[in-house]
C-alpha cells in the first residue's frame, strides 16, 4: 500500500455519483450465496516480451505516511493467549540457501518514494520476481544477480492503453500458478475512476517473456490490499472496499483457463458487509492439484475464531456459483497486536510500528499431500501479555487447518491439527509473518522482529512434520536490522512473503524489509532461501492406525462394530488387519481387509459376561502397527434390536454427492441407540454399507458418482445389536 493513496481517497465520496458503478449484487452476510457479479475484462491483449520494454514513467507521488484502516473485529487488549509456545523448540534444522539484497534503499541505484514496500516475490522456474509497492525486479535464482530492474510496476502494461499503463499504484501481488507454470503479476490503479485491477499472466516460465494482459473494473468503490490464489478453476482475489470508509470485503473469481489461453475473460464477484475484512484465498502450493470440483477455501478471523467460505466458480453458468460461510473454526484465545494499531518499539526513537493486527497475513497456503490429506497454514499478528494499559508483545500466530477424517477440506469443515504463538519470553515483537508448507510437510514461518534494542529486522522459524505439535524450532536470524524508522512513519509491511520453490518442493523464499540506518523512507529488503533436510528424498513407507469408538457394550449372543482407519504414507501399499484378544466364544471379521483407507471390524458373542482388551493389528509389506479397544459383554436381557427408521430423506447435496437425513426408530428394543448404518444402492432390492455412524440423524455421501441415481437406507443400533433395515428412500440423483 503507498502512502498517496489514501489521500486520493479523501475524494472518493465527490466522484461516487459519476463513476462507473459495476452491476450490483447482494451483499453476502452468510450462509449460502448464489448467483454472482459478473463483469468482462474491460481490457486485454498480449504484451511484447517484457525483456524489450524500457522503464515506463512512474506516477508521481509525495512522500506522506499512508493512515492505517482497520477492517478486522475488535478484540480486547488482555484477552489471554492460550497458545504461546512457552520453551523453546528444538535447535534449527533448516540448511540456509542463497541469500541476496532485495529492490530497497540504495540498492540497484534505487530509492524508495512510498512506504510501506508492500515487499512480496516468488520462484519461478529459474527466476525470481521481486516486487516492492511500485517497482519491480528479476533475479537469477541461483546466483541472485539481477536481471531487470528495478522497473516501475505498469512497465508491464507499456502499449495496453488506459490506467493501468499510466497509473502506477502498487499494492502488488507476484505469484507463480505451479500447476500451468506461469508467472501471475498484478496491482491495482488509484488515480481515477473507475479502479482497476491489472493482471498479467506470463505465456510461459519465463517472467522476461510475454504476457496475457487484463484490466478489471470495480468502479468507484476501491479495491485495496487485494490478495491473489491460485487454484485449479480460477485465479481467486479478495479485497477491502472502500469509498471513503470501509465497504466490506469483496471476493472475486477471475476465469483462469480463459487468461492462460490469452482469450477474453470474466470475474465473479460476492460483496460482503463491512462485519468482514482481510479475507485470504486458499493458494496451491505444489503440483497435487485439491480433490476435483473442490471449493476454493477462503479464510478471515474471528474472535477467538477462524471464519471460512467455500468460493464455487462455475463459468458455463453464474447462476451456480456459490460463496458459501462463514463457518466458525474455534481456536485457541487471542488478542490482535496493538489492537490492529501500531505498538511495536525500536531503539532510539518514541516511533511506534504498525502491526496489521487486524487481518490474516498473506498466505493462505493450500496443499494437497501424496498420502491423500490437506492442510492449510495461515498466520495474523497477536499481543501476548497485555492490559488495557499496555498492548504487550506482539508475536505471530500460526496455524495449520486439515481435512476432517474421511472428508475433504470442501466437504466438511476442517480440524485445527495445531496452533502456537511464537514465544515472547525475551519481550521482542514478531509481527508481519508469512508462512508456508513443503512436500515433507514441514512448516516455515518468516517475519519482522524488533522491540527497545532489537533494530527491525527479518527472521524466520520453522518445523520438522515430526517435531511435536504446536512448536516450532529456534529461529534463525535473516538480515539483522541496524536502523530504526524515524518520526512521523509508523507504517510497516503491508506484507511479507513465503513461498516454495516450484522446481524441488522442498526450498522456501522469504522476503521482507528492514533498515540499515535510522531514517525515513530509506527502507531496504532481502530475499532468502533455505530448506530443510529429508525434503524431497524416498518416503519410507508407513502407515498409521486406529479404531473407533474406542470401547463397546454388548450383550451375550448379540454382535458389535469398530470402525477401523489405517492412512498410508510414504507409498505404502494396503494394509492387512488382525486381531487378538477376543474372549472365548466370541469371533471378529473385517471388511474389507485388507485396506488402505477403512474398515469395519465385527464382533460377534455367546461368552460369558465379561470386559476384555482387543488388539487390532495391521501390517503391509514389513511395516506393522497396532491399536486397541475394549469390549464388554453384559449378561442377556430383555432388550431386543431396534425396529426399523422410516425412510431417510435425502436430496443433492451442494457442490457434490447427497444429504442423507432419518428419524429414529419408533422402538429403540429397550437399549438406547448407539448408531446408525446407511447402505446405498442403485436400486432397491441391492443395498450395501457405506458407513457406520454414531447417534447423529444426517449424514452427507460424497463417495457418489455425479448423474447416478441411488437410493439409501437406514438401520439403527443399539447395545444388543443392529436392527432392521428401513424402507428405501426416494430415488436421488447425485450431484
Amino acid at each position: 500500500m503507498r502512502q498517496l493513496r489514501i489521500a486520493s481517497r479523501s475524494i472518493v465520496a465527490a466522484l461516487v455519483a459519476t463513476a462507473l458503478l459495476l452491476p450490483s449484487a447482494t451483499v453476502a452476510q452468510s450462509g449460502s450465496t448464489h448467483g454472482a457479479e459478473v463483469s468482462a475484462a474491460v481490457r486485454h491483449d498480449v504484451s511484447k516480451p517484457l525483456s524489450h520494454m524500457g522503464a515506463a514513467s512512474p506516477s508521481a507521488a509525495n512522500l506522506r505516511e499512508r493512515p492505517l484502516r482497520l477492517v478486522g473485529p475488535g478484540s480486547s487488549p488482555n484477552t489471554p493467549d492460550a497458545a504461546v509456545q512457552g520453551s523453546a523448540g528444538s535447535a534449527a534444522a533448516a540448511t540456509p540457501g542463497i541469500g541476496f539484497a532485495g529492490v530497497g534503499n540504495d540498492d540497484y541505484s534505487f530509492h524508495p518514494a512510498y512506504s510501506p514496500p508492500d515487499t512480496v516475490g516468488a520462484a519461478g522456474d529459474k527466476q525470481y520476481v521481486q516486487w516492492v509497492n511500485v517497482d519491480f525486479a528479476v533475479f537469477d535464482k541461483a546466483t541472485g544477480a539481477i536481471v531487470y530492474g528495478p522497473k516501475p510496476g505498469n512497465t508491464i502494461w507499456q502499449g495496453f492503453g488506459g490506467a493501468c499503463e499510466t497509473d502506477n499504484a502498487g499494492d502488488p501481488i507476484v505469484q507463480y500458478d505451479k500447476l500451468a507454470n506461469r508467472w501471475i503479476l498484478t496491482q491495482f490503479t488509484a488515480a481515477a475512476t473507475p479502479y482497476l485491477q491489472c493482471v498479467a499472466v506470463s505465456t510461459t516460465s519465463d517472467a522476461l517473456g510475454t504476457y496475457n494482459r487484463y484490466a478489471f473494473s470495480y468502479g468507484s468503490v476501491f479495491p485495496d490490499y487485494p490478495k491473489l490464489g491460485v487454484w485449479p478453476d480460477a485465479y481467486y482475489i479478495t479485497f477491502n472496499m472502500f469509498t471513503n470508509t470501509f465497504q466490506g470485503a469483496k471476493a472475486c473469481a477471475y476465469d483462469r483457463a480463459a487468461m492462460l489461453a490469452g482469450g477474453p475473460a470474466t470475474q465473479q464477484c460476492f460483496q460482503l458487509s463491512t462485519t468482514y475484512g482481510g479475507l485470504l484465498p486458499g493458494d496451491v502450493d505444489g503440483t497435487n492439484p485439491p480433490p476435483p470440483g473442490e471449493a476454493n477455501p477462503v479464510l478471515n478471523f474471528g474472535t477467538n475464531s477462524l471464519n471460512l467460505w467455500r468460493f464455487h466458480v462455475d463459468w458455463a453458468n453464474s447462476a451456480n456459483t456459490t460463496f458459501n460461510g462463514p463457518v466458525s473454526i474455534p481456536v485457541a484465545s487471542f488478542s490482535r497486536a496493538c489492537n490492529g494499531s501500531n505498538c511495536v518499539p525500536q531503539p532510539g526513537t518514541s516511533q511506534k510500528l504498525d502491526s496489521l493486527g487486524d487481518r490474516l497475513m498473506y498466505r493462505l497456503a493450500y496443499r494437497h499431500h501424496a498420502d491423500g490429506h490437506e492442510s492449510l497454514v495461515v498466520n495474523h499478528s497477536v499481543g501476548v501479555g497485555g492490559n488495557i494499559f499496555n498492548p504487550g508483545i506482539s508475536s505471530v500466530r500460526w496455524y495449520e487447518l486439515r481435512n476432517a477424517a474421511g472428508q475433504t477440506i470442501g466437504s466438511a469443515t476442517p480440524v485445527v491439527y495445531q496452533q502456537s504463538t511464537l514465544g515472547t519470553s525475551d519481550n521482542i515483537h514478531r509481527w508481519m509473518g508469512s508462512a508456508a508448507m513443503d512436500q515433507a510437510g514441514n512448516i516455515a514461518v518468516g517475519y519482522s522482529a524488533s522491540n527497545a534494542s532489537v533494530y527491525p529486522s527479518i527472521r524466520y522459524t520453522g518445523r520438522l512434520a515430526s517435531d511435536p505439535l504446536n512448536t516450532m524450532q529456534v529461529e534463525t536470524i535473516v538480515k539483522a536490522g541496524t536502523g530504526s524508522q524515524l518520526q512521523n512513519l509508523s507504517r510497516w509491511g503491508d506484507y511479507s512473503s513465503m513461498t516454495v520453490d516450484p522446481v524441488d518442493d522442498c526450498t522456501f523464499w522469504y522476503t521482507n524489509e528492514y533498515l540499515k540506518t535510522n531514517g525515513t523512507w530509506n527502507w531496504s529488503t532481502w530475499i532468502t532461501s533455505f530448506r530443510f533436510p529429508g525434503c524431497g528424498a524416498t518416503p519410507t513407507p508407513d502407515f498409521t492406525i486406529s479404531a473407533t469408538p474406542s470401547s463397546r457394550t454388548v450383550t451375550a449372543g448379540g454382535s458389535t462394530t469398530y470402525d477401523v482407519t489405517v492412512v498410508p504414507t510414504g507409498g505404502a501399499g494396503s494394509v492387512t488387519l488382525t486381531s487378538s484378544g477376543l474372549p472365548s466364544g466370541a469371533g471378529g471379521s473385517f471388511s474389507p481387509n485388507p485396506t488402505s483407507s477403512t474398515s469395519t471390524f465385527t464382533v460377534t458373542t455367546s461368552t460369558p459376561a465379561a470386559t476384555s482388551t482387543i488388539t487390532i493389528t495391521g501390517t503391509s509389506g514389513s511395516v506393522t502397527h497396532s491399536t486397541t479397544v475394549s469390549l464388554t459383554v453384559n449378561a442377556p436381557s430383555s432388550a431386543t434390536v431396534p425396529e426399523a427408521p422410516p425412510p431417510p430423506a435425502v436430496s443433492p447435496a451442494n457442490g457434490k454427492g447427497v444429504n442423507v437425513s432419518w428419524s429414529p426408530p419408533s422402538n429403540n428394543g429397550g437399549s438406547p441407540i448407539t448408531g446408525y448404518r446407511i447402505y446405498r444402492g442403485t436400486d432397491t432390492a441391492t443395498m450395501s454399507l457405506v458407513t457406520t455412524l454414531g447417534n447423529v440423524s444426517s449424514f452427507k455421501d460424497t463417495s457418489t458418482t455425479r448423474g447416478t441415481t441411488y437410493y439409501y437406507a437406514v438401520s439403527a443400533i443399539n447395545a444388543v445389536g443392529e436392527g432392521a433395515m428401513s424402507p428405501a428412500s426416494a430415488a436421488v440423483r447425485a450431484k
